[in-house]
């Protein structure tokens, strides 16, 4: 009886011990490459199905045996080298040999895409860096036990293109995904700035909203149209030319930056535009300050050769060479529509509130179709049909923001 029960204690010690000496999953060397990466991706195996291409690409005929021997993380990098392909990073064996452009960095092999990147990444990982702190570290933690995704400023720029400066609040981010049936679903954290060292945000209860039906192509809504003037007033240039070629000057700019907006991009079927823009304001000054602002606007645009005249109701369009270019339309005394491309027909008005949170809900599929994506988005955010997107700031002027969305296939 003794010897039975002394070796069921070492049969029950030894594992224990194993996973004190030689730890699994720890994923030993991800904090580090998240300093480097301006976009990183958490992925879950699934060893029942074939390899996916960048394993096949990267690993050559290690990668079926690779792959099918057992579920695990695994990782794509893109650092400053973005254009040329992503890192394959595998929580592996050391393999060997190798595979071409392939080196180890801790407990994870790097598969580059060729002999420069891997260069430039070796030598990289060599440099000291700080430590992680704040949303880095909880990303860092996030993005090793599952499915995550993180970006820099660097990253958000190379997804959106020249959209980027619109994503302003949205610099640096953390999303956990997951997903039920043919929903993609998420939640996580942005901030405006790279570093920020505040706590983990609290997150607003995902909220089910109506999904967009034609022809509105994309709606977004926030407490502040600063959510989308920060990056593009960050530059100088173009303050400079609102102020003297449209007398939009600081004072204008700072109070439109504070009103509460719903930004509507809608289909047109005819005419020289895609689509058309409409923007609703609720200008808590209403027309006695921005009687002034406007008129100089009308007058530039008349300078630029374009033709101003009043339209139905309360409303100003501008043409040139009788095709319509845009407008403005005064819906109350606080409130003001602006649009570019036709004048809206069917007008669909919001109640405009000063909450702290914003949304964003997109036709991606249909946009897609006109050319109105950017084209380095995911294929799979190309290809749905819905994305809803939910961000609640912590707190008025900080930067950090609490997100989640769902995208539907």
């Amino acid at each position: 009886m003794r010897a039975t029960l002394g070796l069921t204690a070492l049969l029950l010690a030894l594992p224990a011990l194993a996973l004190c000496l030689f730890p699994r999953g720890s994923a030993l060397g991800l904090d580090r490459l998240l300093l480097e990466a301006s976009l990183l991706q958490t992925h879950r195996s699934r060893p029942a199905d074939p390899p996916p291409s960048l394993w096949i690409d990267r690993l050559g005929s290690q990668a079926a045996p690779l792959w099918s021997a057992r579920q695990q993380l695994w990782w794509q990098l893109w650092g400053s080298h973005g254009s040329s392909g992503a890192v394959l990073v595998l929580e592996a064996p050391a393999l060997s040999p190798l595979p071409a452009h392939a080196f180890r960095h801790q407990q994870l092999t790097l598969v580059a895409p060729n002999a420069l990147v891997r260069q430039q990444l070796q030598e990289r990982l060599t440099l000291e860096r700080p430590s992680l702190r704040g949303l880095e570290r909880r990303c860092a933690q996030q993005l090793k036990r599952s499915d995550a995704v993180y970006w820099s400023a660097a990253g958000l720029s190379s997804l959106l293109g020249p959209l980027a400066p619109l994503a302003g609040s949205l610099q640096q981010g953390c999303l956990a995904l997951s997903s039920e049936g043919s929903r993609l679903l998420w939640s996580g954290e942005a901030d405006s700035a790279r570093g920020s060292l505040a706590a983990a945000p609290r997150f607003a209860p995902r909220s089910r909203a109506i999904p967009l039906s034609a022809p509105s192509l994309l709606e977004l809504q926030g407490p502040k149209l600063e959510l989308l003037l920060r990056g593009l007033l960050s530059s100088g240039a173009l303050k400079q030319a609102l102020a003297e070629r449209y007398g939009l000057k600081a004072e204008a700019l700072k109070r439109l930056s504070d009103s509460p907006f719903a930004l509507r991009l809608v289909a047109v079927e005819r005419g020289p535009f895609l689509a058309g823009l409409q923007v609703q304001l609720l200008l808590r000054d209403g027309r006695s300050f921005w009687t002034t602002p406007l008129a100089s606007l009308e007058q530039a645009l008349k300078d630029q050769g374009l033709t101003v005249a009043t339209g139905s109701g309360d409303q100003r369009l501008w043409s040139r060479d009788g095709a319509a270019q845009g407008g403005w339309r005064w819906l109350s005394d606080r409130q003001l529509l602006l649009f570019l491309g036709p004048a809206p027909r069917d007008l669909k008005t919001e109640a405009l509130a000063s909450e702290q949170g914003w949304s964003l809900r997109i036709r991606p599929k249909q946009l897609q179709a006109k050319g109105l994506l950017p084209p380095l988005l995911p294929l799979v955010v190309r290809q749905a049909r819905q994305l809803e997107f939910t961000g609640m700031s912590s707190s008025p002027g900080e930067g950090q923001t609490a997100l989640n969305g769902e995208l539907k296939l």
